[in-house]
């Protein structure tokens, strides 16, 4: 059985009036390990009487209603261990995210513990996404369920619709708050509970677990003479966090507010931000697929050894995919959401468009097994990958005009087609949403695939049995 590999993530929430065109944004970095497939695929709507989920991870049970609507998602190449289907937007325009794993301290966990079948990550998506119309209703069916269930992980959950993003933490067996993202802020976050002051008397921005405040009180959490800030009471602030969590908060914060100093493990670093500029998509990409560049921290930069290796980077070899949930001000959900899809490491793969309306995905995409395969989607980027790895200097500048023409050729074409589907709905919407996206993902599998060949054909020039004669003998 697997142990708890899912520890690793990286996440960033972008609120409506902090981006260039209105959309809401959520986005994460699956991270667990060098090799571990992820399937893209579509669930339907459904209509199940009697249904129950029963995880295949640690036995958690529940029921569920009768009708789920279609969701996109993206789980394991094996259940296993659980599902794991860690994102996806709904029917009605909602997107969901889970989880970022966080970690809470010991005095809270002496006086709620986890509960080891209580709901984990592999089941957040499966039991939530198809059952909410709104990102506030899954930040509430989520919350009842922890509440009544009990969670067997600490963990940050990201929920977004047209209008709002949330962002849900548990910081105990039970015990839960979220905080709407301000809509002209952005927060990055980096396993680390994150949140911090609770506003009671603000139910529009936060939201609670409707104890916890005596929950708190009885059993003597609170550090502070005043205020109720979460991250102080449940979470932690120790060595992991200084060198593995706060870098890459720190990183993004540099990233979008490059005229603030901040030290890279300031333990204050606050949870949301308003950005010196107005964010885009690409720019949430930029910040998931970063690795400390221009700095003497990048794995792969300049700087000297101690500091290549000092902290981690947001995007690294464990990344499974990366994904950003854009809920644009359209009327019509299905074209309203795109579900940008990075499939292996961020830093060397592409950020493929796939629209909200889609019915099905690209059959490479629903393969892949923990061996490497040529049909799977998950292998054919992570090859390219693997190519570059191991050659960066003679080859990173072919992987970079790759992911340059396609993320421009993805843009023109989300440009096209969003005029033609303005005007349509219906199975006209459905069919063109499902042949653009289609498209894209196969144009992207083309020239990764391509990418691939040219840096094998390059690479049979660096074999260490090269012999060039001395003419001089």
């Amino acid at each position: 059985m697997l142990t708890n590999p899912y520890s690793a993530c990286t996440s960033i929430l972008i609120g409506k009036d902090a981006s260039v065109d209105g959309s809401v944004m959520i986005g994460r970095n699956e991270d667990s390990r060098p090799a571990w497939p992820k399937h893209f695929v579509v669930h339907p709507d459904a209509v199940t009487p009697d249904a129950t989920f029963e995880s295949k991870d640690n036995g958690f049970k529940m029921p569920l209603p009768t009708n789920a609507a279609k969701y996109t998602a993206t789980p394991e190449w094996t259940d296993k261990f659980g599902l794991f289907e860690e994102d996806g937007i709904n029917r009605y325009g909602v997107a969901m995210s889970a989880t970022e794993s966080t970690y809470a301290n010991n005095r809270v966990l002496a006086a709620d513990p986890l509960v080891k079948d209580g709901i984990g990550e592999e089941a957040m998506i499966t039991v939530t996404l198809p059952y909410i119309k709104t990102a506030r209703e899954g930040v509430q069916r989520l919350g009842n369920i922890v509440a009544h269930y009990g969670t067997s992980e600490s963990n940050g959950i990201l929920f977004a619709d047209k209008n709002e993003a949330w962002y849900l933490e548990t910081g105990s067996g039970h015990y839960w708050v979220a905080q709407r993202i301000p809509d002209d802020q952005y927060a990055v976050i980096a396993n680390q509970m994150a949140i911090q002051e609770i506003d009671f008397d603000d139910p529009d921005h936060f939201m609670w677990h409707p104890q916890i405040q005596q929950f708190v009180t009885d059993n003597a959490l609170n550090p502070n003479r005043t205020g109720f800030n979460f991250r102080e009471i449940f979470g932690t602030n120790n060595q992991m966090d200084a060198y593995y969590n706060l870098p890459r908060v720190w990183y993004g914060q540099k990233m979008f507010n490059p005229s603030t100093n901040q030290v890279t493990n300031d333990h204050q670093m606050p949870f949301t931000r308003r950005a010196e500029k107005l964010l885009a998509v690409e720019d949430a990409q930029r910040f998931l697929s970063s690795h400390f560049q221009e700095t003497p921290y990048d794995p792969i930069g300049t700087g000297d050894e101690a500091d290549k290796k000092r902290f981690r980077p947001v995007s690294l070899a464990t990344t499974q995919e990366s994904h950003v949930l854009q809920l644009r001000q359209y009327n019509q959900p299905e074209l309203s959401g795109i579900h940008w899809l990075a499939m292996g490491v961020a830093a060397q793969s592409v950020y493929v468009p796939f629209y909200a309306g889609i019915q099905t995905t690209p059959a490479d995409y629903q393969r892949g097994e923990q061996t490497y395969s040529t049909d799977s989607a998950y292998w054919a980027f992570k090859q390219a990958g693997v190519m570059v790895d191991g050659h960066y200097a003679e080859f990173g500048d072919d992987l970079k005009t790759v992911q340059k023409e396609l993320t421009q050729q993805f843009g023109a074409a989300v440009i096209k087609t969003d005029r033609l589907a303005q005007h349509l709905s219906g199975i006209e919407l459905t069919t063109l949403l499902d042949q653009q996206s289609n498209q894209l993902a196969q144009t992207a599998l083309d020239r990764y695939r391509d990418l691939t060949a040219k840096l094998i054909t390059k690479a049979t020039a660096f074999s260490p049995l090269s012999y060039h004669q001395d003419l001089n003998l």
